[in-house]
């Protein structure tokens, strides 16, 4: 096909295998799947109303946009989906076709000729300025341009598609056949599209200017909203070369190379696909046409800046401030304002690593203040912080802007969990999946596979596994896994947090070998994560060394880099692995280091299980009562929010201390309190067995028989007792003291 399109009209115009620009001043020109819809539409004119329902009509109408501005397709797919609209058609176009292409050359020139009558008459089938008018105008003006030596060539191609159709029709036919004797009598929808898309991109040759519009535009939109259906990194890139080799200034198609390139992190395509996306901007002078002078100052200075963020995403920290200063440099000049505060957020996201960080914030938000471009302040209320998101929120419904409303509401849900209230965060990220999109949707289109939806599913899988409902949580992960499968970019937000999940339920389960195999996808995936749990690892392993010296460096990483809570995260394992090793002073001092820190950035749940730790050490240096009054003061929001595993410990640890305190009571006293600290430790039981940590059940029962052995409830102690066995026999001991494992 693409030898036909090239000799009528490529080769005049073509120097050294390259075709200039101006290949785009012909609109449209005829091809033989264009020859095959000009026959779907002549006999739609010619069928009367009453031979076709008014059903099978709409179906054609809502057919003929697509068919009018995608790319040529197979006839044998061609004729699937007018049979789809209409059968009766579908066999009349066929029959058309193939006296067409079996017949003589002056069938087709009979043809083209009869066209013009369907703009005769009183009333004719066709208006001349109708989307079907302008088409058919097109052609007739297309096919009269042509020399003979073009019509016998444009023939020639008609009889070659009509026989690929042929041929395919019958593959198809004996293909069904055959996978109706086995059984198989349906494929998967999925299966179906993969080999339509294929089957478009081999048969399509050199585009029009509308066609490639169109497709670009199409395959952006798909890239952006629904990525599973948007042609594979592959297939889209070999017609992105077959669009670029006839029009190699053509500036959208760059771009979309560059986003197609991102997809599969190829950094020195996409790197080189967006600086040729610029330089064509230039050359086209489509900038400075839409901004008078400013036009390629402008290009200018957001190319680099683009590509400041290019290399920042792919961790290139000294190549992005490079181009960011690049930017700053020209954006001054020209007195923008708006492409500085663009600059000055990214300028804070790349010096994070500096102690000035601070400040470039709190400048980049008075800034936006200033041009109407909101910021969230880092360490504030909830309150102020939600102000501050709801001012954005107001401009983002004023204009309809669904994407950033979505971003919002993501947003939201991470700030509620970093506070603690998964409630809040769990009702955010259900808003997010619920909402309409405000976009209008082309056909089967989903407009929620964007980075925010990937975001909030994430967040609800986490909470769903938080709560023990792991059943819940691998449904969610199904769906993140077919919405977004491992070759799309956003791909790797369920694949971290899968891996967390599975961490966290082997860490439960007393499985530490398992846990520790899955640190290594975790640190390729995020490398602080990974380091701090291989930690964890070995300080459940008892290799308090080697878990010491990696929280130091981890901790002085994350200070450095203002990571709070994770920094926060670390002291409260630091202090776990001082009061393990028999130190509870020392660990009290991080401790209270920790609790300062979650205060000043109104952390609520991490300073509630700071202050949690805080009373497990004041139990081991023997001031229980102290104990239990910091417990009422961290409890209530533990209980609230937490996670069930977090509310078990904190329930076992109030049963510790419940018998701790009882030392010094009277007998009837003292029985009294045992009897609440047993009615505790079920509790704290029932939360353990929800996310199956057979380790805590096990230390729970111990506990149990201890206490039903001095009540003298011997039946009780017994049956507790063997449950503890059952469970040491198939968990390894960890090898300290019981009173000394929170």
């Amino acid at each position: 096909m693409a030898s036909v399109h090239e000799s009528l009209y490529f080769n005049p115009m073509m120097t050294n295998g390259v075709v200039h620009a101006s290949v785009f001043g012909i609109k449209d020109w005829v091809t033989p799947y264009k020859i095959a819809v000009l026959v779907l539409l002549n006999e739609m004119g010619r069928t009367g109303e009453g031979a076709v329902s008014l059903l099978e009509r709409r179906k054609l109408n809502q057919l003929l946009l697509p068919l009018l501005q995608g790319p040529d397709i197979t006839l044998s797919k061609l004729y699937k989906l007018i049979e789809d609209s209409c059968p009766q058609l579908a066999n009349s176009v066929q029959i058309r076709i193939k006296l067409m292409a079996e017949g003589e050359l002056k069938d087709m020139e009979q043809f083209f000729d009869d066209l013009s009558d369907s703009f005769s008459g009183t009333e004719p089938e066709v208006h001349k300025t109708s989307v079907v008018g302008l088409f058919l105008r097109h052609m007739i003006l297309a096919y009269s341009k042509l020399s003979f030596s073009q019509v016998f060539k444009l023939y020639t191609a008609l009889q070659q598609y009509f026989q690929n159709g042929e041929k395919k029709t019958m593959e198809d036919t004996e293909m069904e056949l055959t996978s109706r004797e086995e059984g198989e009598r349906k494929m998967e929808k999925e299966e179906l599209d993969v080999s339509v898309r294929e089957e478009e991109v081999s048969c399509s040759g050199p585009l029009s200017q509308k066609q490639a519009e169109f497709f670009l535009s199409q395959q952006a939109s798909l890239l952006k909203n629904d990525e599973t259906k948007a042609l594979t990194p592959a297939s889209l890139q070999k017609e992105l070369n077959n669009l670029l080799k006839f029009n190699p200034d053509f500036a959208e198609a760059h771009y979309l190379s560059y986003l197609n390139n991102l997809r599969v992190q190829d950094v020195f395509s996409s790197t080189h696909s967006l600086l040729h996306y610029f330089d064509r901007l230039i050359l086209t002078g489509a900038e400075s046409k839409s901004n008078g002078e400013e036009g390629y100052g402008r290009s200018l200075r957001y190319a680099a800046l683009n590509l400041a963020a290019l290399h920042c995403r792919f961790g290139h920290y000294q190549q992005a401030e490079l181009a960011l200063q690049e930017a700053i440099r020209i954006a001054q000049e020209s007195n923008d304002h708006v492409c500085l505060q663009h600059c000055l957020s990214w300028l804070y996201v790349l010096g994070q690593k500096r102690s000035d960080s601070y400040v470039l914030l709190e400048h980049s938000v008075k800034k936006a203040v200033h041009f109407g471009l909101p910021r969230a302040f880092a360490g504030k209320t909830a309150n102020k912080l939600m102000d501050a998101l709801k001012d954005s929120d107001l401009l983002h419904w004023k204009h309809s802007l669904s994407e950033l409303i979505d971003i919002s509401i993501a947003q939201k849900t991470a700030i509620w969990r970093l506070y603690g209230r998964s409630t809040m965060a769990l009702q955010q990220a259900q808003m997010l999946l619920s909402m309409n999109s405000l976009e209008s949707v082309n056909s089967g289109v989903q407009q929620n596979n964007t980075e925010s939806f990937a975001v909030a599913l994430c967040h609800l899988a986490e909470l769903h596994a938080e709560q023990g409902c792991f059943a819940a949580a691998a449904e969610v992960l199904k769906h993140l896994k077919e919405r977004f499968p491992p070759n799309t970019q956003h791909a790797q937000l369920w694949m971290l947090c899968d891996q967390k999940i599975q961490f966290d339920r082997a860490m439960n389960d007393g499985k530490y070998h398992l846990a520790d195999s899955l640190v290594t996808g975790i640190t390729a995936l995020n490398g602080i994560e990974g380091v701090y749990r291989k930690a964890v690892v070995l300080q459940a392993q008892n290799q308090m060394s080697e878990a010491h010296k990696l929280l130091q460096k981890l901790l002085t990483y994350c200070q450095k880099l203002k990571n709070t809570e994770m920094v926060i995260s670390v002291l409260l394992s630091v202090a776990e692995l001082y009061w393990r090793s028999s130190s509870p002073t020392i660990a009290m001092p991080v401790l209270l280091q920790a609790l300062a820190l979650s205060k000043e950035y109104r952390l609520q749940y991490l300073a509630s299980e700071t202050v949690l730790n805080l009373a497990f050490a004041q139990l081991i240096l023997g001031i229980p009562e102290q104990a239990l009054t910091l417990l009422h003061m961290a409890i209530e929001p533990i209980l609230a929010d937490g996670a069930i595993l977090d509310k078990g410990r904190a329930m076992f640890l109030v049963a510790k201390c419940q018998v701790a305190s009882a030392a010094s009571y009277d007998p009837p006293k003292k029985a009294e309190a045992l009897e609440a600290a047993i009615e505790n430790l079920n509790e704290a039981k029932n939360y353990f067995a929800k996310v199956d940590c057979k380790e805590r059940i096990r230390d729970v029962v111990y506990f149990q028989a201890r206490l039903y052995h001095t009540l003298g409830k011997t039946q009780e102690r017994n049956r507790c007792a063997m449950l503890f066995r059952q469970l040491h026999q198939e968990l390894p001991s960890h090898g300290v003291p019981l009173i000394n494992h929170l």
